[in-house]
C-alpha cells in the first residue's frame, strides 16, 4: 500500500519516523526551507533546537549535516524548548529556524518546525512557497549548489540558550520577583523528560519555590503520552497531593504549552492558562482599547475577562501563526490558544509565539498577587467546561471518501439562516448560541472533523455535542 502523504501546514511537518516521515523527506524538506531562506535573507546562519525525545539528536545531526554542506552557518542550540529556538533565531538575525520536534504527539513521531528570519512560523504563503521549491526539488529541476571545501564553516554549539530564555522570562514587564519569592511556592514539574526538563525547574528556582521534580531526566523517553490533558496528568496531580504542594506544572515536550494542577490535584484547566494571563495583563496595562487575539476554539472565559476590561478580543482560525499575525495587525497586548499556549508581545518583554516559560512567570506572578490558592483563583474566574472530539469521515486509505467537506457544507447550510446563533466561518465553521458554541473543523492530517463544544457545564457541553452529532452528522466518533 502506497504510503500517506506528509503534510506541511502551519504547524509544520510531522509523522513517525521511518514511516511517514523518513530520511529522504527531511533532507528535501530542509533543503527547500533552505533555499527559500536563502532566497529571503542575506545571512546564511541557520538555528537548530530540538525537543529531546527519541531520535531526535539522529534527526537533527542529519539536518545540520545537509544545511551545513550547503553553505550555511549553523548554530545548534541542543535540547531547547521551541520558543527558545524562535528566540534564538531572532535575535541570532539568523536567516531562519527549525526546531526539530513533533509537539505533544505521541513517542514515535516527530517532525520539523520551520522559522522564518524572525523567528515566528511560517504562514500559508510561506508554506506555498516552500512548496514551489519542493516540486521543484523532487522534478530534479533545482538544487542546492555545491560547496567548495574552503567555504565550510565549523558549526557553532551554543548551549547558552536556556539561561538567556529564563533571564527574558524573568525582565518581562510587571513582573515583581520579590513578591514571587516571598511566596515560596511548592511545584511539582512534569516535564515529559523533554525540552521543559531542564528549563522550568531551573526558572522556578530563580523564583524561589520549592520543587519537586517528576519526569525530568531530559531522556526523551516519555513516562505517558505527552499531551498535557487531564487523563495524562494523574500521576501529576497524585504528586501534589501527596507532596502537599501549592500546583503542579506541565508542559508538552517543546514546552510552548502550559498546564496547571491545583493544590487540590484537580485540574486547573488549559483554556484557564489563557484566561489568568489575559486577566494578569489587562489588569497591568491600563491603556485604552486594549486588544486580545484567540484562536476560535479559544473558552469564551477569555471575552467575559477582557469585557471586564473593556477590552476588544479578535478571534483568528486555529494556529499559532495565525493568532501571531493578526496580534501584530492589531497590536493585541496578549494572546494565545485555549490549549495552554500564551502568546505575550515582545514590547512587553515576550516575543511572538507560545512560550509556556513566559507563561510560567505571568502565572506565578498573579497568584503572588492574588495571595490565595491556585484553587481559590480559579473561582474567580467565569466557569465554562470544553468537550473535545472528533468525527470520522473516511477509512484513512483514499482520500476521496473523505466527505469532511461535504458535512460541513450541509451543517452551513442548515444554520446559516438560524436566528438562535452567529456563524462564522473563518476556520471551519462556528456556531455561537447563547449559552455555548460548537466549533467544527475539518483536520489536515487525518480523514476526520475536530469538533468542540463549549457551555457552563461539563455534562451540559456532553449533551450538547452528543446530540448536535446525532442530528446533524449522524457519524460515529
Amino acid at each position: 500500500m502506497k504510503r500517506e502523504e506528509l503534510i506541511f501546514s502551519v504547524s509544520g511537518l510531522r509523522g513517525i519516523y521511518g514511516e511517514t516521515l523518513r530520511t529522504d523527506d527531511i533532507i528535501k524538506y530542509s533543503n527547500a526551507f533552505g533555499l527559500y531562506v536563502k532566497e529571503k535573507n542575506k545571512s546564511k546562519k541557520i538555528v537548530i533546537g530540538r525537543d529531546g525525545r527519541l531520535y531526535g539528536e539522529i534527526i537533527a545531526n542529519l539536518v545540520i549535516s545537509n544545511l551545513f554542506l550547503n553553505g550555511f552557518h549553523i548554530t545548534d542550540i541542543g535540547v531547547v524548548p521551541t520558543p527558545t529556538v524562535q528566540i534564538a533565531t531572532e535575535y541570532l538575525k539568523a536567516a531562519g529556524g527549525i526546531s526539530i520536534t513533533a509537539s505533544h504527539n505521541p513517542q514515535k513521531w516527530n517532525g520539523l518546525k520551520f522559522l522564518n528570519c524572525n523567528g515566528t512560523f511560517l504562514d500559508t504563503p510561506q508554506i506555498e512557497e516552500v512548496n514551489k521549491i519542493l516540486r521543484l526539488i523532487k522534478k530534479g529541476s533545482t538544487r542546492f549548489s555545491e560547496t567548495r571545501f574552503g567555504e565550510l564553516k565549523s558549526t557553532v554549539k551554543d548551549i547558552s540558550w536556556t539561561d538567556r530564555h529564563i533571564e527574558k522570562a524573568l525582565n518581562v514587564k510587571f513582573i515583581n520577583r520579590k513578591a514571587i519569592r516571598e511566596r515560596k511556592f511548592k511545584v511539582v514539574v512534569d516535564a515529559v523528560n523533554s525540552s521543559g526538563s531542564i528549563i522550568v525547574p531551573k526558572l522556578l528556582r530563580k523564583l524561589g519555590c520549592r520543587v519537586i521534580e517528576l519526569f525530568t531526566d531530559c531522556s526523551g523517553i516519555f513516562p505517558h503520552n505527552p499531551e498535557p490533558i487531564p487523563e495524562n496528568l494523574k500521576i501529576l496531580m497524585s504528586e501534589v497531593v501527596k507532596n502537599k504542594a501549592d500546583m503542579g506544572i506541565a508542559v508538552d515536550p517543546d514546552s510552548d504549552r502550559l498546564v496547571l494542577i491545583t493544590d487540590k490535584g484537580e485540574p486547573f484547566g488549559e483554556e484557564n492558562t489563557i484566561t489568568t494571563a489575559v486577566k494578569h495583563i489587562l489588569r497591568k496595562i491600563t491603556a485604552k482599547n486594549n486588544k486580545v487575539t484567540v484562536n476560535l476554539s479559544t473558552t469564551r472565559a477569555v471575552r467575559d475577562i477582557a469585557r471586564g476590561f473593556s477590552a476588544e478580543v479578535i478571534t483568528t482560525p486555529v494556529g499559532e501563526i495565525n493568532v501571531v499575525s493578526e496580534m501584530k495587525r492589531n497590536g493585541s497586548c496578549i494572546g494565545g490558544e485555549g490549549s495552554g499556549g500564551i502568546i505575550l508581545p515582545d514590547k512587553y518583554g515576550g516575543h511572538y509565539g507560545r512560550d509556556a516559560i513566559t507563561g510560567i512567570v505571568l502565572i506565578l506572578n498573579e497568584l503572588a498577587g492574588f495571595k490565595g490558592k491556585l484553587s481559590e483563583y480559579k473561582k474567580t474566574l467565569p466557569e465554562y467546561h470544553i468537550i473535545k472530539n472528533k468525527i470520522i469521515t473516511g477509512d484513512g486509505r483514499n482520500r476521496k471518501l473523505n466527505s469532511g467537506d461535504k458535512i460541513l457544507e450541509n451543517i452551513k447550510k442548515k444554520f446559516k439562516n438560524r436566528k438562535d446563533c452567529g456563524i462564522n466561518l473563518k476556520d471551519g465553521i462556528k456556531l455561537d448560541f447563547k449559552d455555548y458554541w460548537i466549533h467544527l473543523r475539518k483536520s489536515n492530517t487525518e480523514p476526520i472533523i475536530r469538533i468542540i463544544t463549549e457551555a457552563h457545564s461539563k455534562t451540559q457541553a456532553e449533551e450538547l455535542q452528543k446530540n448536535f452529532i446525532k442530528h446533524f452528522i449522524k457519524r460515529k466518533i
